[in-house]
């Protein structure tokens, strides 16, 4: 199925939103996942400038689908943060009328914080598979950061929001956070099989995207052998 995916992997501030101050500053990564042969594809955490990634697809030759959601944070869905209203899935929603998936555990989270209908969003429950024509993708609910985060496998490449860095993990301090939660979902990726490469939902490393192997190696947060280790560690 290699040669039929499509993906990219776009940074905000660069790739799309240039000049934007708050999407500079974030680093945010938004991802574009399709079937070439069907022309069908899904933005992931789609932020800052909608209309950017939407030009985008179509230079491409693509059509957008849906939108995948990794969780409820302004700057990766849109709404107000730190004194901003950014822009996000409610303006995209104004140009093309597509189905969000979100996690079952997230859906009134971003409700709230993005203001679209409930009828916007579709629920979905861990390990649910989305076919975007014919290119599966696989959604992982990897709870910590917040209550539905969920990370995305499609071949042999995972998208892991902020459940995942290359050099740490999301903070648990937000509201719905949750660090013991945060572990079991570290260590749930840790055991996928195969050695896919992570794809992040920022830029907080010199490179942009690892192997899970790699990333299991020189990550701190993969340090702690157990739920106890970890809270000495990070303080729980």
């Amino acid at each position: 199925m290699t040669d039929r995916l499509y993906f990219r992997q776009l940074l905000a501030g660069r790739d799309f939103a240039v000049g934007d101050p708050v999407a500079t500053q974030m680093v945010n990564f938004a991802y574009l996942i399709g079937d070439r042969e069907t022309g069908d594809a899904v933005v992931v955490d789609p932020a800052y400038a909608v209309r950017d990634l939407l030009d985008v697809l179509a230079q491409d030759g693509m059509r957008l689908t849906g939108v995948l959601a990794t969780h409820h944070h302004p700057d990766h869905v849109g709404g107000e943060m730190l004194g901003f209203s950014l822009p996000g899935i409610a303006e995209l929603l104004a140009v093309e009328q597509v189905p969000v998936h979100v996690n079952g555990a997230e859906t009134e989270w971003v409700r709230r914080v993005t203001g679209v209908s409930g009828t916007d969003l579709r629920a979905h429950d861990h390990d649910d598979v989305l076919e975007v024509g014919a290119i599966p993708i696989r959604l992982l609910h990897t709870p910590g950061h917040t209550p539905g985060s969920q990370c995305f496998l499609v071949e042999d490449k995972l998208v892991s929001g902020d459940t995942l860095f290359l050099e740490g993990c999301g903070r648990t301090d937000f509201p719905g956070g949750d660090a013991d939660e945060i572990y079991r979902s570290l260590q749930a990726l840790a055991g996928l099989p195969g050695d896919p490469v992570v794809y992040p939902g920022h830029q907080y490393s010199a490179e942009p995207s690892a192997a899970l192997s790699e990333v299991k190696r020189t990550n701190f947060v993969y340090r702690p052998r157990s739920l106890d280790e970890w809270k000495v560690m990070f303080g729980g």
